[in-house]
């Protein structure tokens, strides 16, 4: 049974840093692609970024060069470390997961999801 639990969500100032953290189980790093969503309400889900079992990458537009996703294989663990937070990546963020997600298709497995808000 696959489960992923995020936290390091909260609430912080525009400029601000947090990480979040998605642990994961039945998912292992090397068979998965992995990654982390946005959503807020009333507006579609959207990709933040993903890593696959090679470390490959991949960032949307609105998070290069402040977002960094990576994953600790001997935790199974995924992070989302993000920088220089602006009061527009306030969203619930979600970790997700899919054999062939790096390859296009929409994640399998999806977490609960974590708060994160950015103040001006």
């Amino acid at each position: 049974q696959v489960q992923l639990v995020e936290s390091g969500g909260g609430s912080v100032q525009d400029g601000g840093s947090l990480r979040l953290s998605c642990a994961a189980s039945g998912v292992t790093s090397s068979a998965y692609c992995r990654g982390w969503f946005r959503q807020t309400p009333g507006k579609e889900r959207e990709g933040v970024a993903r890593i696959d079992g090679g470390g490959r990458t991949t960032y949307a537009n609105s998070v290069k060069g402040r977002f960094t996703i990576s994953q600790d294989n001997a935790k199974n663990t995924l992070y989302l470390e993000m920088n220089s937070l602006k009061p527009e990546d306030t969203a619930t963020y979600y970790c997700a997961a899919g054999i062939h997600y790096c390859s296009g298709s929409y994640p399998h497995y999806w977490g609960q999801g974590t708060q994160v808000t950015v103040s001006s």
